[in-house]
Formats: structure tokens, sequence, C-alpha cells
């Protein structure tokens, strides 16, 4: 898998909104105006491609608390092929967040064992955003 990243609304960035689209909104029914906050242009956002095609994204935010995950999605076609771990693997990994003291998201419910494979814990009481029960999680770099 190829990943790419930007902080720029170009090409790569359209495709990752493309992926949210269609997980988040189609598949999800999260309202398009909730999943497009306005803070798009403010994050980094990668995209794995596998052959050409974009098969999975993620948007980062550095904030005084760490590094924020959002807006993790896979393509339904691509999906239980482990590229959303790779691709997290990556974000992890990029020495541009070498000097952040954690990475935080809140995860849906159904995700807290995948992020758990990857060294994330709960901490927390559950919420509910967009109508969709979620946990905050963190790891500790």
């Amino acid at each position: 898998m190829e990943i790419k990243q930007t902080d720029q609304l170009d090409n790569v960035y359209q495709d990752a909104r493309n992926i949210r689209h269609h997980v988040f909104v189609e598949e999800q029914g999260i309202d398009e105006s909730a999943e497009f906050d306005g803070t798009d242009s403010d994050a980094i956002h990668f995209v794995g491609y596998v052959d050409g095609s974009p098969v999975v994204t993620a948007r980062t935010t550095v904030t005084k608390d760490g590094v924020h995950i959002q807006r993790v999605a896979t393509e339904k076609a691509a999906r239980n092929n482990g590229y959303a771990k790779q691709l997290l693997k990556y974000i992890l990994a990029d020495p541009m967040f070498q000097d952040a003291p954690k990475f935080y998201l809140g995860a849906q419910a159904t995700a807290i064992g995948f992020y758990e494979t990857l060294g994330f814990r709960q901490y927390g009481e559950p919420f509910t955003e967009v109508g969709i029960t979620h946990v905050n999680m963190d790891k500790t770099i």
C-alpha cells in the first residue's frame, strides 16, 4: 500500500473526502455537515492507495495535548485487509509527530478492540457523537 499525506485541500484530500463520504455519510448515515465540519483545512490528511485506488484514510491535528487522530475510514470493499492498521502504524511512526506526548482519538464503540491492538487504551466514560457511541482512547509515546 502506498501512503500519501497532505495539509492542502488537493487531490489527496479529495480522495480522503470521498472515502469519508462513502463510509460516514452513505453507510453510517452521518449528516454531511457534521462529517465535513469546516476543520479539514487545519488537519493533515493521510490516504492509503492499493493499485492506485484510495482505500483508507485518517486525519490528524496537532494540539497542546498531542496528536488527535480522526476520521479513520476504510472503503467497504477494502475492509479486513489490514489497511487501517497499516495506515495508523505509519501515522504513529511518522517523524513529524516524534515530539508529541501522545496520540488520542474518539473511537466508535465497535472499533475499540481494533485500537487496542495498536496500543491505545480507553479512558473516561462513553459518549454519544452524531448518534453513535464513542469512547476516548489514547496512546502515550
